[in-house]
């Protein structure tokens, strides 16, 4: 028999019984029941039940072991009484009556249980990662990251893609967020990069004559953490193709991406009508650019309304350039109670409010509501009504500005107006394509910088590039799904006197195009084909499907808030031998 098990805790059923046979795994749970001894054993595969009685010679070790415990059992298998069975698990029609034992790895008492869901301080449960991973619900999101991983690489492969690795010590690129720096001690006060990601490379493999590209890609970024990102380090499903166009890469993602979430959705809904929409309707709309499409609710503008009406607040408002007011409509939201609750939300996000007006019967007759309805008067609210499409028992919240300061908070009441009225969508995927990304955006200091991919090809190529930078489209897409951005793509820059003008306008002079991309524009000096791709974020996508709000529930090993790696330490202080070999000074903070 084999030294350690002859079958796994998940293996044995009623053909087994009246087996001798070997098991050993981590105590789960320990059972005394007067004279006779339960123990849950666990490991991998999942949970067998071991018993002994003041018969067995080994009861007396293991009236011993404690909660994971890792032990060696044998035993042989028995059928449970029929009333015993525990169907929830494979190997509820049976038992282990234990013969033997030995303890194999003792455990001093545990900082957090495994035993039950309880929940624990996050800064416990990353101190002590290998403990909380031994608990079902994370060992369970780990399994569905390995066998998502898996499925994308098949189903790559089945689409023609072939799996290239690309470096991870390169040189700094402007991404859109913070590098990774890593001193070189073979060439002192000159730093590598962690790779923000692929990009560059991968363009390069086009060039160089590979048509269809696919890595599961480790990316860094300095960047603040948020629920639904790792501060420091995540993977993507990166792509690309030569010879094609926008469409062509939503042809050959869409499919990969919609049999991830039939496989592993678990009987949720997978929507298959994609939609188009363009970045600023998206924010018009949905106040984001990642909109939930579960919930209905579609904001509209409705300036025309309160422009030169009794309301002053919009009015005066509307007399500024570049301001316009917004509805939310909130359909059976028509309670003055409701109102004001959303009210108090919109108070809670930092506005001083939100307009409302519902719509409600008196005496027969539909009637419009609300301090708005009475200083803009019936005229106005009915045309407001029939523009939304409300009726009795409705409502309608109105906020007014210039969108920038206030579309977030609008997105966000949107969000929180359909989940209160339960009009949103559940068990269910819903997918679009966010297109028409502008390239340029005016930062906080006036200057023109991307907004998001820089090597993107403008649509409308050198000629747009010389009119408003702030008109220019890129031939850029993200797709959406449930109020999270799951890919971000886009047809490549591929010509230099393009790239140069468009890095021209962000502020960057053609000689620091060329000393900071120099191998790409070289590249594209000698051939290079029209080409685009996208990435998906990995964890997300695990994250969406294990219904869980936070990105750290689906990742091995991750950082803290603070981007700290609490098990292990880091980041850590550098010896001196190491700072004086890479030539450093570490100064420390005032």
């Amino acid at each position: 028999m084999h030294a350690y098990r002859s079958h796994t805790c998940a293996e044995l059923n009623k053909a087994h019984v009246g087996n001798d046979v070997r098991l050993s795994g981590w105590v789960h749970r320990v059972r005394d029941h007067g004279g006779v001894l339960f123990i849950d054993l666990r490991d991998h595969y999942g949970i067998t039940q071991v018993l002994a009685d003041s018969d067995s010679p080994a009861f007396a070790a293991l009236e011993k072991v404690r909660a994971e415990w890792v032990i060696r059992i044998d035993g042989t298998v028995k059928a449970r009484d029929e009333s015993l069975v525990n169907p929830k698990i494979p190997t509820g029609e049976i038992e282990v009556y234990a013969r033997a034992v030995e303890v194999l790895g003792p455990a001093e008492d545990l900082p957090l249980p495994v035993f039950g869901e309880q929940d624990y301080p996050e800064e416990t449960r990353l101190t002590y990662r290998f403990l909380d991973l031994r608990r079902e619900k994370l060992h369970r999101n780990m399994m569905l990251r390995s066998n998502v991983v898996r499925s994308l690489r098949n189903r790559m492969w089945d689409a023609g893609f072939n799996e290239f690795q690309t470096p991870i010590i390169t040189a700094s690129s402007p991404e859109g967020a913070r590098d990774f720096l890593v001193p070189s001690r073979l060439h002192p006060g000159k730093f590598y990069a962690l790779p923000q990601a692929p990009q560059q490379f991968k363009q390069l493999i086009m060039v160089a004559g590979f048509d269809r590209y696919f890595q599961i890609a480790p990316c860094f970024r300095d960047e603040d953490p948020r629920a639904d990102r790792s501060p420091t380090d995540f993977y993507q499903l990166d792509l690309e193709m030569s010879f094609v166009e926008q469409e062509d890469v939503f042809a050959a993602i869409q499919p990969v991406i919609h049999g991830i979430f039939e496989e592993f959705g678990g009987g949720r809904k997978v929507d298959t009508n994609w939609e188009r929409i363009a970045y600023k309707d998206a924010l018009l709309w949905y106040g984001s650019d990642k909109p939930d499409l579960r919930n209905p609710i579609k904001m509209q503008v409705v300036s025309e309304h309160f422009r030169g009406s009794g309301f002053a607040i919009f009015a005066k408002l509307l007399e500024n350039e570049g301001t316009e007011i917004r509805a939310i409509p909130a359909p059976t939201g028509g309670s003055r109670k409701f109102c004001d609750r959303m009210n108090a939300f919109a108070q809670a996000q930092g506005l001083p409010g939100m307009g409302y007006i519902f719509w409600r019967e008196e005496g027969g007759q539909m009637e419009a509501a609300g301090p708005l309805a009475k200083n803009i008067g019936p005229e106005r609210t009915e045309a407001i009504r029939q523009q939304l499409g409300l009726g009795v028992g409705d409502a309608a919240f109105f906020l007014g500005g210039k969108p920038e300061q206030f579309e977030a908070v609008a997105g966000r009441a949107r969000n929180e107006i359909g989940r209160e009225l339960g009009l949103a969508e559940t068990d269910t995927f819903r997918f679009a394509w966010i297109v028409d990304f502008p390239m340029y955006e005016k930062t906080d200091e006036g200057k023109i910088d991307f907004s998001h991919n820089p090597f993107s090809m403008p649509q409308g190529g050198l000629e747009a590039l010389n009119g408003d930078p702030l008109k220019v489209l890129g031939y850029q897409y993200d797709l959406a799904c449930n109020g999270y951005e799951l890919i971000s793509g886009a047809i490549r820059n591929h010509k230099p006197e393009i790239m140069f003008k468009a890095f021209e306008l962000a502020g960057y002079p053609r000689e620091e195009v060329e000393k900071r991309f120099g191998g790409m524009v070289k590249a594209f000096r000698y051939g290079a084909p029209p080409h685009g791709g996208c990435a998906a974020g990995i964890d997300r996508i695990v994250m969406l499907l294990a219904d869980e709000a936070n990105i750290r529930e689906v990742i091995m090993f991750p950082m803290n808030q603070r981007a700290e790696d609490l098990m292990m330490g880091a980041p850590s202080l550098p010896m001196n031998e190491q700072l004086r070999e890479l030539g450093l000074r570490v100064i420390p903070k005032d």
